[in-house]
């Protein structure tokens, strides 16, 4: 977990969608810092299945030693916006950071989607965030430290990612798309970056979509929430970013994720929107207990298979655990050539381990080199480590034994 470090402190927030979930775990943090944070959201009185109100969120705010400031608003609705922004100015004297987190969610397909459905999510996901970036703007403009931060993903046109959910993934790209204009219109002026997670997080969403099994296989909002931190307190001039919580916080030194993980040592389902096929999403929830609301229809095309180096590595983080990590203590690169070139990292070194994209933190105990299809067949049990390294598909810097350790680990994965 990421220590505060008070850089928010004094700082106003306006957080949409901030009585449950992410938006109020990122609040939350901010109060630890003594931040002031204006809760953004519709619900004023307690709802049957959802838990948490404006004010309940507000009363936690200043338990942590934050000031709150509840409002009632509907992003879609322009005067509560304002009425909204302008309480806050009233109150705070100004408003230094904007988290679009508000978002509507509903998978279906073209021919099921009704229209109230698609004018909802492009409501509140496109027009909301777009609005409220607009009426709060002016303000940041003021502030020495402006950020917007819109909690959403990269820009993966890829159309396994369209083809079952149009609506709802044109209304989120909205969201990404806000990033990537205004980054550009105020570049020098105000900070706007996207966030989003890696692995499902366990909200009443996430609830609604896997039903009761999925939450072991999800992290907390508290991982989101201390990547919104780390970006946050960057200058402006950090800006135009679609990040991933997990780098986010392994580039800030936090190596153990295990932390966060509803059950720690359980497989995690990785999110929407990255590497791994809706496919292959569905069929991973209900392999560990849950119910997908999303699960594609039949179709007789294959399914994309995405980066087969991000699924390997998916396939890895499932079998780290302490005990792996102590009989093998290092830490290990791969500088990857070939299709799927690229630097990754593997850390049987600290923790119960970690795995995934970029160079490790630490000076790596060995770096391994080789083309990404080698790579593949290795850790899919069809090339040994040692068979590799004599025939000249590997190259090794660093202690040669550490490689062969790898064969174990390998034995464990291929078996997934």
């Amino acid at each position: 977990m990421l220590p505060n470090s008070g850089k928010l402190a004094g700082r106003t927030l306006f957080i949409t969608g901030a009585s449950r979930g992410i938006g109020k775990a990122i609040a939350l943090k901010a109060a630890r810092d003594g931040a002031n944070v204006v809760i953004a959201a519709k619900t004023a009185e307690p709802h049957p299945k959802l838990p948490g109100t404006i004010y309940s969120a507000a009363q936690e705010v200043e338990d942590l030693g934050g000031k709150a400031l509840p409002c009632v608003v509907d992003i879609r609705d322009e005067k509560q916006v304002e009425d909204a922004v302008r309480k806050a100015v009233d109150k705070f004297g100004g408003i230094d950071i904007l988290v679009n987190n508000a978002s509507a969610i509903n998978l279906t397909g073209t021919l099921e989607t009704p229209m109230k459905k698609v004018d909802l999510m492009l409501g509140i996901n496109l027009r909301g965030t777009y609005l409220t970036s607009k009426s709060v703007i002016p303000h940041l403009l003021k502030s020495s430290s402006p950020h917007i931060l819109n909690l959403s993903p990269p820009l993966n046109l890829n159309p396994v990612w369209f083809k079952n959910h149009t609506a709802y993934t044109v209304a989120k790209y909205g969201m990404s798309m806000c990033v990537l204009g205004m980054a550009e219109e105020f570049r020098g002026q105000i900070a706007v970056n996207a966030l989003w997670p890696r692995t499902a997080i366990q909200t009443a969403a996430m609830d609604m979509l896997g039903g009761e099994g999925v939450a072991k296989q999800c992290r907390t909002p508290d991982v989101v929430a201390d990547a919104a931190y780390v970006v946050l307190s960057r200058p402006r001039t950090f800006t135009g970013h679609f990040l991933v919580d997990e780098d986010v916080l392994r580039e800030h030194g936090v190596r153990d994720m295990d932390g966060y993980a509803v059950r720690p040592g359980h497989p995690l389902l990785p999110d929407f929107f990255l590497d791994e096929a809706p496919e292959a999403l569905a069929r991973q929830m209900e392999e560990h207990g849950a119910t997908p609301a999303f699960k594609p229809p039949p179709s007789s095309a294959a399914p994309a298979s995405g980066d087969p180096i991000e699924s390997t590595f998916r396939v890895i983080r499932g079998v780290l655990s302490e005990d792996l990590v102590k009989s093998t203590k290092a830490l290990y690169q791969f500088d990857l050539s070939g299709e799927h070139a690229g630097v990754w990292f593997l850390d049987l070194k600290s923790g119960s381990g970690g795995a995934g994209r970029g160079r490790p933190d630490a000076e790596p105990d060995v770096v391994m080199t080789m083309d990404s299809a080698d790579f593949g067949k290795m850790f899919a049990g069809k090339l040994k480590p040692t068979t590799a390294f004599i025939s000249g598909k590997l190259r090794i810097k660093g202690d040669v034994a550490l490689a062969i350790k790898l064969e174990k680990m390998m034995a464990s994965a291929s078996k997934l």
